[in-house]
């Protein structure tokens, strides 16, 4: 039998969504997830997306609170939150949002994301979230956390607040170049070299300017020597990554430094920073993301 649940944490992103029902002693009690991101989703298809991934936790005669992050706050998500600005914590009370419902068992509140308006414009949805949990469990940091994604972060973090960071596209250009590019011709599905992917990140780090004109080498070495697909996956990871490095050197060079993610794309962002010397430590994306809405709830619940 399913234990009472109190509040649910939820984490909607662009491609998936996952829940986890929180007890009254605040462990995890339910956990789901869904591939019912926002980008599958129009704005009435999100009430019954988490119905179909929690309905079975809410109770008839309560309404047990429910806090998203994530992009589920964007304009295209299912109410539009505005943003917080940096400096500033990552997450708080003071800006939320609430759908409307129609199923009477649901009260959620949608948490803002955060825009810098200077020195260069830029925005964030979900991964304050992911900051505010690090920032629970290492209170003191001062440093910059790394955050690979679709969109890479870079963020200065200094007496627990968000002071400045910078977004990097590569994991999108990666994929468009990967399957839209005439570079698809030289890539297939096969492992990475890591001994590859770590020569390139040095080279496209040391040397940014040869950006475009290393992407073709690629598709050229293919055609000429017969590159394996294996390499070709690789340099194109490395030319991507190690330009992303050099730019965003400011951020990680001579600081202290935390990849906060998980999976493939974190091993390479961690396997490219190790190719040029800086330590570094690693932080799990989906415990501290958990520890970010608990932080979230417990601003948020007192002032309901």
């Amino acid at each position: 039998m399913l234990q009472t649940i109190s509040w649910i944490a939820v984490d909607w992103g662009t491609s998936n969504l996952r829940a986890w029902g929180i007890g009254a002693d605040g462990q995890v009690v339910a956990e789901a997830a869904s591939d019912q991101g926002m980008g599958k989703l129009d704005r009435a298809g999100f009430e019954p997306a988490l119905l179909d991934l929690v309905g079975n936790w809410l109770p008839r005669d309560e309404k047990p609170l429910i806090i998203a992050g994530g992009m589920v706050g964007a304009g295209q998500g299912w109410v539009e939150v505005r943003y917080r600005q940096a400096p500033c914590r990552p997450v708080f009370s003071d800006v939320l949002g609430t759908p409307e419902t129609r199923d009477p068992r649901l009260l959620v509140k949608v948490l803002a994301g955060i825009k810098q308006v200077a020195p260069d414009p830029d925005v964030m949805r979900g991964e304050e979230t992911q900051i505010a949990g690090f920032l629970v469990e290492n209170p003191t940091f001062e440093g910059t956390l790394c955050l690979p994604g679709t969109h890479t972060k870079w963020v200065r973090i200094n007496a627990s607040e968000i002071v400045h960071f910078k977004t990097f596209m590569t994991g999108e250009l990666f994929s468009l170049l990967a399957t839209q590019s005439v570079l698809r011709h030289s890539l297939d599905a096969a492992e990475s070299d890591q001994a590859e992917f770590a020569g390139t990140v040095a080279a496209a780090a040391n040397d940014a300017s040869r950006f475009a004109e290393r992407l073709f080498s690629i598709r050229a070495e293919g055609l000429v020597h017969g590159l394996a697909p294996a390499r070709a996956k690789a340099r194109l990871s490395g030319i991507l990554i190690g330009t992303e490095l050099a730019a965003a050197q400011g951020f990680w060079k001579d600081q202290n430094l935390v990849i906060v993610g998980n999976g493939a794309q974190s091993e390479l962002y961690a396997e490219g920073l190790k190719a040029l010397g800086p330590p570094l430590r690693r932080s799990d994306a989906t415990h501290v993301t958990l520890a970010g809405l608990k932080s979230a709830y417990q601003h948020i619940a007192r002032d309901i």
